[in-house]
């Protein structure tokens, strides 16, 4: 049953860790990458019931706001050692400092964004990444109109200083929402200034050293298999003799896709299966935004 407290701030949060919660260290090596993805979510509701002044939630009001069973999210807990007291259910600031913890957000990451366009101004906009432990630290262009502009509380740098400039902000991620024929000079120039994780935008594979990780966000194919999935329910319902979804009354469930799937377990370019799985790799896995 669900629980409600005053807000307690960054003193809760102290209180969870002294209590055992995140201080003990997590072994992130031996959780397996779809856990991880669900993780992610699991923080996301969290971070949610925290806003909302909630003390204690059960394994299955947090798995129902999650999206997953409640089995499946015991099993995803359990990869962070011991977790929730039987017939109470999870201490939620607790848990959240364990999760932030397993995913390295205790540490805090300081983002450089290269591409400060439609999209790069969205992102650098983009309130969500600072509550959850990234700061957009620099951004950089190319287009002498944007170069020297005012993008939330930072000025667009030329990206002629993005190496420079990426070793003195400490940068950690790398954004790239640069056009495609960009994108693989600027991830070159993000590895030679120590950045060790890159999220691109670009339509591309990009190559980089096995010591760096990369996830590629692109849109269209979120799109296509969102295409793919609306014309299977169309010819499941069509199948069934029942009318078109759209024209019932009663409302759908959400559905959605952390990770672009494929039945045939991709490979990195050395042959070796990635260590992101069979459903996304290491040097260009396909995610959802």
């Amino acid at each position: 049953m669900t629980q409600l407290h005053p807000s307690q701030g960054k003193d809760a949060r102290g209180a969870a860790d002294a209590g055992g919660g995140a201080s003990a260290g997590v072994p992130a090596r031996g959780i397996p990458q779809a856990t991880v993805t669900r993780l992610a979510t699991y923080l996301r509701v969290l971070g949610a019931l925290v806003e909302a002044d909630t003390l204690i939630v059960s394994s299955e009001e947090l798995a129902t706001a999650a999206g997953v069973g409640s089995a499946k999210l015991r099993k995803d807990l359990s990869f962070l050692g011991p977790n929730g007291v039987r017939g109470v259910g999870y201490d939620v600031l607790r848990l959240q400092a364990r999760i932030e913890n397993a995913l390295g957000l205790d540490r805090g990451h300081r983002v450089v964004l290269v591409g400060v366009g439609n999209l790069g101004r969205a992102l650098a906009r983009y309130p969500g990444f600072d509550r959850r432990g990234f700061t957009m630290a620099g951004l950089f262009d190319n287009d002498p109109g944007v170069i020297g502009r005012r993008v939330g509380d930072l000025d667009v740098r030329p990206v002629a200083d993005l190496e420079t400039g990426a070793r003195e902000l400490g940068a950690t991620i790398g954004v790239i929402a640069t056009p495609e024929d960009a994108a693989q000079h600027i991830c070159d120039v993000l590895v030679r200034a120590g950045v060790r994780s890159v999220l691109s935008f670009a339509p591309i594979e990009l190559d980089v050293p096995d010591s760096v990780e990369v996830r590629r966000v692109d849109l269209s194919v979120e799109m296509q298999v969102l295409s793919f999935n609306s014309a299977r329910n169309d010819e499941l319902v069509q199948a069934s003799g029942a009318a078109h979804p759209a024209a019932l009354g009663s409302p759908r469930g959400p559905r959605s896709s952390a990770v672009s799937t494929s039945s045939t377990a991709r490979r990195t370019k050395t042959g070796k299966p990635g260590p992101l799985g069979s459903a996304v790799t290491r040097n260009g896995s396909v995610i959802a935004p």
